[in-house]
């Protein structure tokens, strides 16, 4: 593996190796599913304002990725995850063989490949559109044409989609939108995964400069960052914070939006490639927190130390001199003097029954009288008092 990840390593020391393209796909990938499940873990809490950005999710993600990425395009040459990974993204010129002038020149040669404002708009549907638009047609063909459920229910599941006899155009329109996704969707889907992998394969090999067919498309390759493009960066942050028509950094300057678009805004977006490891940091040592067993030890000594109060103490039976003190059509039982009977029908208690008040009965025994209308109607048989739940409060006890 170390041999493979260094094939280029001695022809082109800019080329990035296959496994960190990989790297930074599997973590673009892994972004849309982390932040849906973050959001749906808030949005239990609260619903009302975030359900509904929840349910469009895939555009409104969309829409915050554009401008992130385009900040990133602009600012380095590269994705936001390609610029975690130190790479960027650079023009293919005419001449093949740049190596002699990139060492002597590397100013001009980072000029001359810069992405110019076309070649930023193209990455970003490569990015952004491409990823979107798969992620609905997945979803399309899992609903429409079936996925699991046709698989499951047969051939039965598509006939819940029959064309009616009159229906209209736009019944007619769907109904064989859907009948050509479930046709041709499977074959689309294997040629997109088969392209991949063939130029995966090339681009370690050295045989081609693009390690998928949509760089191909649109003729850009992956490099890895120099020295040229951090010198750039910082001139530019320093072109950009001298900007004659900024006002003085001021509590009322925050709020002007030439402030916001050109000084606060590209920090705050720049400050993700800090957020992003810091996250997954907080993420592993929260993994790592749960699975070892040093938590756990420390969790067991510290409920150790935790001195548990007493319980409260719940009612007690009535002695029977209490009992004419009972209100109007109120009636208790005295406990037995052997415990291992119930109190109400004095014989060995079966299919034992608990109340809330602590005190345990045969099943049929406490539903009849606390069921039934009469004289203990909604009560507990020793104590009298009034039960909250009634019958869905009794608690049958595995003995």
């Amino acid at each position: 593996m170390e041999f493979m990840s260094n094939v280029n390593s001695g022809l082109d020391e800019n080329k990035p190796s296959l496994f960190e393209l990989i790297s930074e796909t599997q973590l673009r990938d892994l972004l849309e599913p982390s932040i849906r499940y973050l959001l749906a873990i808030v949005t239990e809490r609260h619903p009302r304002y975030l359900i509904h950005i929840l349910n469009r999710f895939d555009e409104a993600y969309a829409l915050v990725m554009l401008l992130v990425e385009r900040h990133y395009l602009k600012s380095w040459g590269g994705s936001f995850t390609e610029n975690f990974y130190g790479m960027k993204r650079e023009r293919v010129l005419a001449v093949n063989n740049l190596k002699r002038a990139s060492a002597a020149a590397p100013d001009l040669m980072r000029n001359a490949t810069k992405l110019r404002n076309r070649d930023i708009w193209k990455s970003l549907f490569v990015i952004v559109g491409i990823p979107y638009l798969k992620r609905k047609l997945d979803d399309a063909y899992e609903i429409h044409a079936g996925g699991a459920a046709a698989s499951l229910f047969g051939a039965g599941y598509h006939q819940r989609d029959q064309l009616r006899e009159n229906a209209t155009i736009r019944e007619k329109v769907i109904y064989w939108l859907k009948k050509i996704l479930r046709k041709i969707y499977p074959t689309i889907n294997a040629v997109y995964y088969i392209s991949m992998l063939s130029f995966n394969l090339a681009y370690l090999f050295d045989k081609s400069h693009y390690h998928t067919p949509f760089h191909f498309l649109i003729k850009q390759r992956m490099r890895r960052l120099n020295e040229a493009d951090y010198r750039a960066h910082e001139l530019a942050n320093n072109t950009r914070s001298r900007h004659p028509g900024l006002p003085p950094i001021t509590l009322t300057s925050l709020l002007n939006p030439i402030f916001l678009s050109k000084v606060l805004l590209p920090k705050l977006l720049d400050s993700l490639k800090l957020l992003l490891p810091t996250s997954i940091f907080f993420l592993k040592f929260l993994e790592w927190w749960h699975a070892s067993d040093f938590a756990r030890q420390l969790s067991a000594k510290t409920n150790a130390s935790i001195e548990l109060p007493p319980p409260k103490q719940g009612p007690t039976p009535l002695a029977e001199k209490d009992f004419k003190n009972l209100p109007k059509g109120v009636k208790v039982v005295p406990l037995p003097e052997d415990s291992k009977c119930c109190p109400i029908c004095k014989e060995e208690i079966t299919n034992p029954t608990a109340t809330q008040t602590g005190y345990v009965f045969c099943y049929p025994c406490v539903f009849k009288w606390v069921s039934e209308g009469g004289e203990g109607e909604g009560r507990c048989p020793v104590t009298g008092v009034k039960l909250l739940t009634e019958v869905e409060g009794l608690r049958r006890l595995m003995v």
